[in-house]
């Protein structure tokens, strides 16, 4: 006979639920707290996000002209509007160590390092430093079942690049283990869920394909926890479970769409096998796979590469857009290439959005889930016809659990670092530095008393 799993058991201070080889992490919910080994109610832990989008934007449509909290969304950030108080708009911040090398790669390899980029063909990486992410999760290690989460959507892209003579691997990573050592980001979502629910990193020769969905392994044991959580905890479990299975489907429709040929002239942008066609649905379901890492407490620290550096990604499937990004980036001042780069730049802000909106309708402790973290988002140059690596576009949603007062663009007048930003970020997440890169200090005036 089998035994009913007391709400004890089954919310251990991890709270999984677990079936044939698998662990679904559960939310953050009412209902433990406090009941391990009667420890006090705890608040929501922190976390943090650094979201990446190549080849710089448009300034003149990103840019606010008002600092301050009295201040109009440009048209890049317009579909920041439903979520306008939880974000931080930050200019004027600059990567010194960027200014010399190549167009891209210099750049991009060090936006989470902030610091020099070594020239290399490939045999001697050296982004200047460990990334303030993996900062973060080497200082959270052991407190969740995954240090952290490294995503993107295109492979990396290997040679040297014979205009400027770096290696192109460059432009494929900003997660950084040391400067040496970049961290594999992985591109499957189904292989990114596996790695939630089923352990294992992306080379682990443990890792397996799940068979049947996640939730027909456990959902015995979680009707049984169910029916033993107050009202408003079972509520919040109900739309976890669903939340879950929506994203599954999801996963299945997107691995059973059948897929275009490779375009031969879009540089590292042909998917493998097991990515999904269809681009956006790709960078949604990336996405999705933050929010429910973060909303089980898997891991506390994500990046996203949205593509790589020099992507050449078509965006053809964007109204008013016939193009690649890249190219599309040099628009040499013409008006019909920066039409589109502008509406290119958007849809990347859209999906920061969308991520952000998702985060705060998800009840967590006495606010939600966008309360307890911190969205990075932004690229490691402003206009991508000039390779300016000063006066980045950068934005940064959230609570951080309430050390952030956003709905306010933080003018700065340049010079001021990058890696201010990171620091400040990298202390509110425990870090005990006082320095990080090229940092001056934490940059101020991220909360209202700042």
């Amino acid at each position: 006979m089998r035994i009913l799993p007391s709400v004890d058991a089954a919310l251990s201070r991890r709270g999984f639920l677990r079936g044939a080889g698998v662990a679904l992490s559960l939310p953050w919910l009412t209902s433990w707290q406090g009941r391990v080994a009667g420890a006090a109610a705890s608040a929501p832990p922190r976390r943090v996000a650094f979201l990446y989008f190549p080849n710089g934007a448009p300034m003149k449509h990103w840019v606010p002209e008002a600092a301050g909290a009295d201040f109009t969304l440009p048209f890049a950030l317009e579909p920041l509007a439903p979520v306008r108080d939880r974000v931080l708009v930050i200019s004027g911040l600059d990567k010194k160590h960027s200014r010399r090398g190549d167009g891209h790669y210099a750049k991009t390899a060090n936006f989470l390092t902030g610091m020099p980029v070594t020239k290399t063909t490939g045999a001697e990486l050296s982004s200047g430093g460990v990334s303030v992410d993996q900062l973060i999760a080497q200082s959270l290690r052991g407190q969740t079942p995954l240090p952290s989460l490294e995503l993107s959507t295109e492979p990396v892209v290997s040679g040297v690049d014979s205009n400027v003579g770096f290696t192109r691997l460059y432009g494929g990573h900003i997660s950084w283990e040391s400067a040496n050592r970049p961290v594999a980001r992985e591109l499957d979502p189904r292989l990114v869920w596996e790695r939630i629910f089923a352990g294992g990193g992306p080379s682990d020769p443990r890792r397996r394909r799940l068979r049947g969905n996640l939730l027909d392994h456990v959902l015995e044991e979680a009707r049984d926890v169910r029916r033993q959580l107050a009202r408003d905890d079972r509520h919040k479990m109900e739309e976890f479970l669903d939340a879950v299975r929506a994203v599954e489907q999801r996963l299945d429709h997107a691995a059973a769409a059948d897929r275009p040929p490779p375009d031969p002239a879009a540089l590292g942008t042909s998917p493998p096998a097991g990515i999904p066609a269809d681009p956006a649905e790709h960078v949604a379901l990336m996405l999705d796979m933050i929010e429910i890492a973060f909303r089980t407490d898997s891991t506390r620290v994500a990046t996203f590469m949205f593509a790589n550096d020099v992507s050449g990604r078509n965006f053809s499937f964007l109204d008013g857009v016939s193009g690649g990004h890249h190219e599309l980036s040099h628009h040499e001042g013409k008006e019909e290439k920066i039409e589109q780069y502008k509406r290119i730049t958007r849809w990347h802000v859209e999906q920061f959005a969308r991520l952000a909106t998702r985060l705060a309708a998800i009840p967590e402790g006495e606010g939600s889930l966008l309360d307890a973290t911190m969205l990075f988002c932004g690229s490691s140059m402003s206009d991508g016809n000039a390779h300016d690596p000063d006066n980045l576009p950068i934005l940064l949603a959230g609570g951080g659990g309430g050390t952030l007062a956003g709905g306010r663009h933080l003018k700065h007048d340049g010079e001021r670092p990058l890696c201010d930003l990171h620091l400040a970020i990298a202390q509110r997440m425990g870090v005990t530095a006082e320095s990080f890169g090229d940092s001056t200090g934490p940059l101020p005036s991220l909360d209202a008393n700042g």
